[in-house]
């Protein structure tokens, strides 16, 4: 629970090790966001590379549909396993060997020869890639046992997430016009030297002091899991709900059950499913779930209405987007000290309503008023978003011991995976399918332009280029009122999730304690 009692050091964790000085620990925290940053930015700064990676190593469809996916894969069928590891093994001990294995992969990734030597680079990046996230956050929740600087320490590693987040559209951009594409790749490892340097000397090492055996099972069935589902999310978002997303998200889902079933069976089970018995807990990840959902949701057909219906460019559409990503960051700050005066269940509905009044913003507004409207309501959900992330992740790792920390803080991450697949591939798949039903071509397009605007507003952004002006111009009127059309009814859906998750947050985090 959210209380002092819940935050003491746990009788079963291993001790830490190093000085125990609160300027150690906030450097510490420092040396943890390096990682959180690298994360965050690789995240975003790849698609502005993506044009340029086809260019120079000739890339198909597929192949480059791939580049995007192998890290997100594999990253996702791991992160569970190495928030165990880390557990069982020290959890600086696995962030250090991730952080050496992420740089030099990729240092190597960045030189690649062929679209298959990039492709095997970003499989190993998601390998390394999952023993980074959960490690800091575990890390934290043991180098701050203090609830007060615990909860801040969280919301600057939540910033540094959304900050991250919002550089990597700018860098990304910068550094591919600048260099070369390679460059977005090579920088993480200069970006991780600080932390490999100092890091084992001012990160105190922690873990479960009783970890029990490995089971192997467990680990496969993790995997199988979530790889599958996670490709099957990518399926709906790419292709829509046909018979091969049902496939890989249906056995995924019958993994997950087995997976279940064995942990509640096993006597060192790899995940302790009973976490989920804990309603602060289980209503907090779903916080997170959805908190991420509705902000990539609205920033990926924001990002397209900057780009193809105002006109942008990749960097000024994330230049745009800086005062609502800077909002996060603010947020996430500011509830810090509000939890000791408003019951934290209270501070995440009242995030999530924010949210959900981001989407209202959304439905009832006139998008063709320009940028700035829908701005506004990105600022609006970003504020949201950034209170009730904070709040939901102390809450996660409040609510658990701090020697389970490892498994408690993959569950996070898993949550943090899947909040931007959905948002992405659920309000995607709505959009284009609204747009794909909504769009009217004008008399006299030619064919193939037709089919091409047909599919994507950037394919009839693009097939106008090519028409006469009155045509092109009556092309891109059409496309663009089609695309708005469905911008109104996946934000309706937001707004609707979003209303939805305020209310059971309020309800089911309603009688847990203010923070002391």
């Amino acid at each position: 629970m959210f209380s002092p009692s819940s935050t003491q050091a746990p009788r079963s964790a291993a001790p830490l090790t190093g000085p125990a000085a609160p300027w150690r620990d906030w450097t510490a925290l420092a040396l943890l966001m390096f990682p959180v940053l690298l994360v965050a930015v690789d995240n975003t700064a790849l698609t502005f590379a993506l044009p340029e990676i086809a260019r120079s190593l000739d890339v198909g469809g597929i192949q480059l549909l791939w580049i995007v996916d192998a890290y997100p894969l594999v990253l996702a069928a791991l992160l569970v396993s190495m928030g165990n590891l880390g557990d069982r093994v020290g959890r600086r001990r696995l962030l250090l060997i991730g952080s050496t294995g992420f740089a030099a992969v990729s240092a190597a990734t960045a030189f690649a020869p062929s679209a298959e030597w990039l492709i095997a680079g970003r499989a190993a990046l998601g390998v390394f890639g999952a023993m980074l996230m959960p490690s800091t956050l575990s890390l934290i929740r043991n180098i701050f046992t203090d609830p007060n600087r615990r909860r801040l320490a969280i919301a600057v590693w939540a910033a540094g997430f959304s900050g991250g987040a919002a550089l990597g559209p700018i860098f990304g951009g910068w550094l591919v016009e600048h260099f070369w594409w390679g460059a977005v790749f090579l920088v993480a490892a200069f970006l991780l030297l600080p932390l490999l340097a100092f890091g084992r000397v001012l990160i105190p090492e922690s873990k479960d002091a009783n970890p029990g055996r490995v089971d192997v099972s467990s680990i496969v069935l993790s995997a199988v899991t979530m790889a599958p589902f996670v490709y099957g999310i990518k399926e709906f978002a790419v292709h829509g709900f046909g018979a091969s997303a049902a496939a890989f998200m249906g056995f995924g889902l019958v993994m997950g059950i087995l997976f279940v079933r064995r942990q509640q069976r096993i006597e060192s089970p790899m995940l302790d499913v009973s976490l989920f018995k804990n309603k602060v807990f289980s209503t907090a990840i779903v916080a997170n779930v959805l908190s991420l959902f509705s902000m990539t949701g609205f920033i990926y057909f924001f990002a397209q209405h900057l780009q193809l219906v105002e006109g942008q460019s990749p960097m000024e559409a994330g230049i745009a987007m800086i005062p609502a990503l800077l909002a996060t960051v603010i947020a996430g700050l500011l509830v810090v000290p509000l939890v000791k005066k408003v019951r934290p269940g209270f501070v995440v509905a009242g995030g999530l309503t924010l949210s959900a009044i981001g989407y209202l913003v959304a439905v009832v507004g006139d998008h063709g008023s320009g940028p700035v409207f829908l701005l506004s309501a990105l600022t609006v959900l970003a504020v949201g978003v950034g209170a009730a992330e904070t709040i939901s992740n102390d809450l996660i790792l409040a609510s658990v011991p701090a020697d389970k920390s490892g498994a408690a803080s993959a569950i996070s991450e898993t949550g943090y995976e899947l909040g931007s697949l959905l948002g992405t591939a659920v309000l995607g798949s709505i959009l284009t399918a609204s747009y794909q039903h909504n769009l009217v071509i004008p008399d006299g397009v030619p064919t193939e332009a037709a089919r091409k605007s047909g599919e994507t507003l950037a394919g009839a952004v693009d097939a106008a280029s090519g028409l006469p002006t009155q045509l092109s111009e009556a092309l891109t009127t059409a496309a663009r009122i089609a695309f708005d059309s469905g911008v109104h009814i996946t934000a309706a859906i937001g707004l609707v999730l979003m209303a939805g998750a305020a209310v059971m947050a309020a309800v089911v985090l309603r009688k847990v304690p203010k923070a002391q």
